[in-house]
């Protein structure tokens, strides 16, 4: 008798560590290859939103790299893959050369999704994207500019890291201004999101004596860059002074600067994407199909004369 009670134990021991490993086994696992959190505000909230909903507590065996190179994402996205990750997750660092990585992932059964930003690859290469429509974002902020109804326009244009979405559609509709004559460019310079290298690029021209009215920066870092460039020169800015101030991603500390008066237009840019990912994978999980290949966020830009307190509250990035 206690040979068998034994025996019971022992399988009842077999049965346990088995279930065990059959609920460790059941995570999801998911590559996640996205712009490093130092980028920006907004993809520190970027960041911050992927860790929340791919994480162990919501099922899911994850594993993340981060890099501004293109390169090194590559490199990244295709190691996850023979990793044997379920899913890949990719903001991609620029538009163009995706395609190997994703037929090899497609070859190996991983899952691709794009978030943030899209890629110039075939669509059937990747399971959906849930994206922001930089295009969009680029002729929303250069229509207001239009729409302020200036003598001249003489813009110091700061690009973003060159060859991504974000830059290429924020540099798009401006692009088109400049081509036609209705702008002047008095300088258009990438200082690959990076703050001190706007505030060099503004002074450069302040030094050089050019004449500019319009700062167009393509995230709010590099704005705020460009306007400490201007306060050190005591060039007047925002509401009323002589220099337009433009930035993009809404961190609420930008926003503030609209409120005060002390820059003129931001134009939003939303980092949450993770949840409606995830959604969609729990759907294939479930053996369902996905309806939508493409979800763009929707997205406004804010005029210092209009935003109020409660635009900052609800549409602000941090704090």
């Amino acid at each position: 008798m206690k040979k068998m009670a034994r025996i019971f134990l022992a399988l009842m021991l077999v049965l346990t560590l088995c279930g065990s490993y059959a609920m460790a086994s059941a995570e999801i696992s998911v590559g996640i290859v996205n712009n490093p959190p130092s980028e920006s505000g907004y993809r520190e909230a970027n960041v911050k939103a992927f860790e929340t909903v791919f994480s162990a507590d919501n099922g899911y065996a994850v594993k993340t790299f981060y890099s501004i190179k293109n390169d090194e994402q590559l490199n990244a996205a295709q190691q996850f893959i023979t990793d044997g990750v379920d899913y890949l997750l990719l903001s991609a660092a620029e538009t163009t050369g995706w395609d190997s990585v994703l037929q090899s992932a497609q070859e190996a059964g991983v899952k691709v999704f794009l978030f943030d930003r899209m890629i110039d690859s075939d669509p059937s290469l990747y399971e959906a994207a849930v994206v922001s429509d930089m295009a969009k974002e680029g002729d929303t902020a250069v229509n207001w500019l239009l729409a302020q109804g200036l003598d001249s326009y003489k813009v110091i244009h700061i690009q973003g890291a060159m060859g991504n979405a974000a830059q290429i559609g924020r540099t798009g509709a401006l692009d088109a201004q400049f081509a036609s004559g209705a702008m002047e460019k008095v300088v258009q310079q990438t200082a690959t999101w990076d703050e001190a290298k706007a505030k060099e690029i503004v002074e450069s021209v302040i030094n050089a004596g050019s004449d500019f009215n319009v700062i167009y920066a393509e995230n709010d870092g590099m704005a705020r860059g460009a306007v400490a460039a201007l306060d050190e020169a005591g060039i007047t800015h925002g509401v009323g002074g002589k220099v337009i101030v433009m930035g993009f991603d809404c961190n609420k500390w930008a926003l503030r600067e609209l409120l005060a008066g002390n820059w003129n237009y931001d134009g939003q840019c939303s980092p949450f994407q993770a949840e409606k990912i995830s959604e969609m994978i729990q759907t294939l999980e479930a053996g369902g199909t996905l309806t939508d290949k493409i979800v763009i966020n929707e997205e406004k830009g804010f005029d210092a004369t209009t935003i109020t307190q409660a635009d900052i509250d609800t549409y602000g990035l941090g704090e």
